[in-house]
């Protein structure tokens, strides 16, 4: 229930924006919303990283470790992102030379880009705290930080810009008040776990063997993101180059990609949490039960969202933009989001049970091989099939992602929990 409220807020941008009259509008929240994306991606690793460290740590009676983790993490999140407000104007310029936006889109994704930034410690740090409260079996509290933030963007959103007429700015400032509000609700929600004080022991937080073991479980979750980034990055430039329209077209049909996967990274999350603590506590019956479940829930919301992206896709299209040249465009590519769920089903799960016992070198491997899949099945077909070869290409990372990762789980695990 947290993670269907993520797409959700995204799609409430995208359709603000998609009836202001122009696709121009649509492809600049597309680009902006597209570099936060991918720059937050690359620093998932704080939400990863926690929620297994955590995980473990509560299946151990480790609270001491529990605490530092969250200290440890949060320090990190507020460090980076403060090096992100200091380089913004060369991050801006280097995701725009990555992106390749059209002229007309500049303008209107730099304004985007420059309030938004402000946001990034508000970002980095629910990183954390969502990460540490899944750790630690909690996930109510996401939940109602997630809604309370959509809540908050919408509300903010239309004021903003139908109250007030600020249109793309109306758009940014309404996400990072969301951005700061959740941030407040997710400190706040500490103050549950105020049995917990008694094992903060600063002392060992920062000490070289904690933060190795910390660096070297997320360098590998931080090189598998690059890859992901890569692949949207060059998903989103791509698409770009075929002009604002195709853009918004694979805007508005992304939105139907991240409304399935926020929804099955609920159940990695789950497989982060549950999976992690059964692994700390060397519970391999527990384990296992936990595989189970995961798969046979996967394979049920694979089917319902297969079938309602056939029977729905275009509609739900409809909502998001009443643009007529971007609505009839989108009716040659909606079909290739009736795949989406079946492919990328295997991947979802895999991803949040291997950081749950920090199997993080699977996850590498199978987003580096896939990625570089992704890259050859586009350049062999974008000659020919133009944007579709761009879906095809997609579709196929997806589905590798779980076929390796399915692979490295019966090769090299499996006989070890």
């Amino acid at each position: 229930m947290s993670n269907i409220t993520v797409p959700l807020l995204g799609m409430i941008d995208v359709a603000i924006v998609g009836h202001m009259g122009s696709a121009v509008y649509i492809g600049a929240v597309a680009v902006g919303s597209m570099i936060f994306n991918l720059v937050y991606w690359l620093f998932g690793f704080l939400r990863m990283g926690s929620s297994g460290l955590t995980s473990q740590a509560l299946g151990r009676r480790d609270l001491t470790e529990v605490t530092r983790q969250l200290v440890r993490s949060l320090s990190i999140a507020m460090s980076i992102a403060l090096l992100l407000i200091l380089l913004q104007e060369p991050l801006r310029w280097l995701m725009f030379r990555f992106i390749g936006p059209t002229s007309d889109v500049v303008p209107f994704a730099t304004a985007y880009f420059h309030i938004v930034i402000w946001g990034a410690p508000a970002s980095l740090g629910l990183f954390c705290l969502s990460g540490w409260y899944i750790g630690m079996q909690n996930t109510r509290i996401p939940m109602f930080i997630s809604i309370m933030q959509n809540v908050v963007n919408i509300l903010a959103s239309l004021t903003l810009v139908y109250g007030f007429g600020l249109k793309i700015e109306g758009v940014a400032l309404g996400t990072v008040i969301a951005q700061y509000a959740g941030l407040l609700m997710g400190l706040g929600g500490l103050r549950f776990y105020r049995r917990l004080r008694k094992y903060m022991i600063l002392k060992g937080t920062f000490v070289r063997q904690a933060m190795g073991r910390f660096f070297n479980v997320n360098r590998d979750i931080f090189l598998r993101t690059l890859c992901l980034v890569a692949v949207n990055l060059y998903f989103t430039s791509a698409g770009a180059r075929h002009g604002a329209v195709i853009l918004s077209v694979n805007t508005v049909l992304l939105q139907l990609y991240l409304l399935f996967s926020y929804f099955m990274d609920g159940f990695a999350y789950a497989g982060e949490a549950l999976g992690g603590r059964a692994y700390g506590a060397k519970n391999s019956t527990a384990f296992h039960e936990t595989l189970r479940r995961l798969f046979g829930w996967a394979a049920g919301v694979t089917i319902v969202y297969t079938l309602l992206y056939m029977v729905g896709g275009q509609w739900i299209v409809g909502i998001l933009t009443d643009e007529p040249l971007v609505r009839e465009v989108s009716s040659e590519y909606v079909w290739w989001a009736w795949l989406v769920p079946a492919a990328g089903s295997l991947a979802f799960i895999w991803d949040g049970v291997f950081i749950g016992i920090t199997a993080t070198r699977g996850m590498l491997v199978s987003s580096f091989v896939s990625a570089l899949l992704f890259f050859a099945v586009y350049e062999c077909g974008k000659g020919m099939m133009g944007n579709h070869a761009l879906w095809l290409a997609m579709i196929v990372y997806l589905a590798m992602r779980g076929i390796v990762q399915t692979g490295w789980y019966k090769q090299k695990l499996a006989n070890t929990i």
